[in-house]
């Protein structure tokens, strides 16, 4: 009954339009108040939900990333992209998804990048001709792949859920589908475009290799000092973020002399508001998982689910299409803190091996990003734009099949997301 009661409460509040993490926390409380669970336990486990060490790196990456925006990285990052891509058809559309999948690799937070790469592509994207929903649709399903590859809020956030799998391994694990999901988004971009003429005359003359190359090097080494450090054993992914901020306002106080003590103060307001979100998405949703846990709902769930008797590859389909559904009403973090303790189970039941199920749960949420009515990416790019989400729909569509296909491909490729994480010794 008190099962029901959980998730029908939070149910009900979501679509009356209450915040979802208010949602969340308001479901755990009443159940907690009804079921006599202890309401002094409730600021316990507020408290406990973000004190965690790995959480630390949350705040201090959105930092980087957005002093590195601010610091023009995104700016020098497109040139370079475009040096390499040249002109033709369609090369916007690919620069673009390029210079989200290169930021990715400093900030790990999707709707931030495309923030980024929107306020450098979409003027130079327009310019060109190319439709103001589909540029939104491009720019936001390129910033989807930012939590794929490392550093990745994501999965910091899953580690922290399932201490099973390591924050290294995770990173290590999402970087090839990371790649490979942009790499795939490029083909339907470039396809789209030739497709639809767009981009028909050349734009801007094609800036120098080399010249591009040296102005880039700044931004380009971020994420080699980020992972290389985590590699070698010098910082933690924790340290790596207090690195590649000290590393952001170097680059641009000292080296391009783009930011300001003003700047890195608006900077601090806003990565603080934005933590803040995020953080309290995480403290609230504990309460939720709190109560689910003690009232035992994910293992009955559970059992149920396991109960209907389906196979490996058919309850690995279900799942799949259970948070495509979910993806397209819930953000990345209450989607873990909801589910996880109901998969986690599912997923040791048949033996998965918990890191690879982390990366194509993340490729899932990815996904969720750009995927209407909720896609996160989706909304920034649209507001940037000054479009509806549903003019973006024709062209998102394509991009959600080309993403949805390369995370089928790695769900029955393991190897895809093991490998490298294999390969450096975090399995």
């Amino acid at each position: 009954m008190m099962d029901w009661l959980l998730f029908g409460l939070f149910g009900f509040l979501m679509f009356a339009g209450v915040p979802l993490a208010v949602a969340m926390g308001l479901a755990g409380t009443a159940v907690v108040a009804l079921t006599g669970l202890g309401m002094m336990s409730l600021p316990t486990n507020v408290y406990t939900g973000i004190a965690k060490y790995p959480l630390m790196a949350i705040p201090v990456f959105v930092i980087a990333g957005l002093i590195f925006e601010r610091a023009g990285v995104a700016a020098t990052i497109v040139r370079f992209a475009s040096a390499l891509v040249g002109q033709r058809r369609g090369s916007l559309a690919i620069v673009a998804i390029m210079v989200a999948m290169i930021l990715g690799g400093i900030s790990g937070s999707g709707p931030a990048d495309s923030a980024a790469v929107g306020a450098v592509m979409l003027p130079s994207m327009l310019k060109a001709g190319y439709p103001r929903s589909f540029t939104a649709g491009v720019i936001a399903a390129a910033g989807s792949t930012d939590i794929l590859i490392p550093p990745s809020i994501a999965f910091v956030i899953y580690s922290l859920l399932v201490p099973q799998a390591s924050v290294p391994a995770l990173f290590a694990a999402g970087m090839i589908p990371g790649i490979l999901s942009g790499l795939t988004l490029i083909l339907v971009a470039w396809w789209l475009s030739v497709r639809n003429n767009f981009e028909a005359t050349p734009g801007e003359t094609r800036p120098p290799f080399w010249q591009s190359l040296k102005e880039a090097g700044w931004g380009l080494l971020a994420p080699v000092i980020i992972l290389g450090g985590m590699r070698s054993g010098l910082f933690t992914p924790t340290e790596a973020a207090v690195v590649a901020v000290f590393y952001g306002v170097l680059v641009g106080m000292v080296i391009y002399r783009s930011l300001s003590w003003k700047d890195i103060y608006l900077v601090l307001i806003e990565s603080a508001e934005i933590s803040s979100v995020i953080l309290a998405v995480v403290a609230l949703a504990s309460v939720f998982a709190w109560a689910s846990n003690t009232l035992g709902t994910f293992d009955h769930l559970a059992a149920a689910l396991l109960g209907t008797g389906l196979s490996e590859i058919p309850m690995l389909l279900s799942i799949q299409l259970l948070l495509l559904i979910a993806g397209m009403f819930l953000d990345a973090i209450s989607i873990y803190f909801i589910f996880l303790p109901l998969l986690v189970p599912i997923a040791l039941h048949f033996n998965w091996d918990l890191v690879w199920f982390g990366v194509i749960i993340t490729m899932n949420m990815a996904l969720g990003q750009f995927h209407p009515p909720l896609g996160v990416n989706l909304m920034v790019t649209c507001r940037m734009a000054g479009v509806s989400m549903e003019s973006t729909v024709p062209w998102v569509l394509w991009m959600v099949a080309a993403m949805a296909g390369m995370m089928l491909l790695v769900t029955f490729v393991p190897d895809l997301a093991l490998w490298l994480p294999r390969h450096l010794g975090y399995l």
